[in-house]
């Protein structure tokens, strides 16, 4: 076995072990298990006519579909319609279950999904605009600065994705979401309980990030096809997404606080 056969080899198998919610499962044409997982790559590599992913490949879709969710986001917060937004919300569980769990990547489900997200996120923006003006901008800002900032401590090695810390994140999130589903019944706590949870979930969201920054550079490093960059593109919105809502939740307590 070469060198670059072998180097190709120790990612496809990093790849399988993932544990990102979004990129993994069925996600990279099932790179779970080592059976199964191990035979559809052999396949995908005998595909003469499926290109290498690169990052450019995942930059240039993720631009897109926040294009998308920018250009239905602005429609929604003019139209500041709670249908829309009930509709977004509901659209975008349901995309996102299928294109988390589909073994092909479908591109059309994945655009549809970031115009369901807009069409919520326009809706609520507006709402929270409403209630603390200027607050959207602030958010925007302060999301585009904790990717920023996450992003430069990825690729500086000052956080590594180990197998502790993917444990670690998915614990959390679990528990998080737990919390997230009992809030429906008994509400967000307020006070200073509120401020700490808030910042908790910004923290966990900004960490996700660097798991999805981990399991696109793996994937490059493994050679996946070109088509896979929309799955990472899509998980990677995800991430941004749920930061965002964070970070909108947390200066909303912030500014009532004032």
């Amino acid at each position: 076995m070469s060198y670059e056969s072998s180097f190709s080899h120790r990612y496809k198998e990093k790849l399988m072990r993932s544990s990102n919610p979004v990129l993994s499962g069925r996600g990279f044409a099932r790179i779970k298990g080592d059976a199964v997982g191990t035979r559809d790559l052999n396949t995908i590599e005998a595909r003469p006519s499926s290109a290498p992913m690169s990052i450019n490949d995942v930059v240039i879709k993720t631009a897109g579909l926040f294009a998308v969710l920018v250009t239905v986001g602005a429609f929604a917060w003019r139209a500041n319609s709670p249908t829309l937004a009930l509709i977004g919300f509901i659209g975008g569980f349901i995309l996102a279950m299928v294109n988390s769990f589909s073994k092909k990547v479908r591109p059309p489900l994945v655009i549809a999904y970031a115009a369901a997200q807009g069409l919520a996120l326009g809706t609520i923006s507006h709402i929270y605009n409403d209630a603390y003006n200027g607050i959207v901008g602030q958010a925007v800002v302060a999301t585009a600065c904790a990717f920023g900032g996450v992003l430069l401590a990825y690729r500086s090695g000052k956080i590594r994705v180990t197998p502790k810390f993917s444990r670690i994140m998915m614990g959390s999130l679990i528990g998080y979401v737990i919390f997230a589903v009992a809030t429906i019944f008994i509400g967000f706590p307020g006070g200073t309980l509120g401020l700490l949870i808030s910042v908790g979930g910004v923290a966990l969201a900004s960490m996700f990030i660097v798991m999805d920054l981990d399991q696109i550079d793996k994937a490059v490093a493994a050679g996946v096809p070109q088509e896979e960059s929309w799955r990472c593109a899509f998980g990677l919105m995800v991430t941004l997404v749920w930061l965002y809502l964070e970070v909108l939740r947390l200066i909303s307590i912030l500014r009532s606080n004032d």
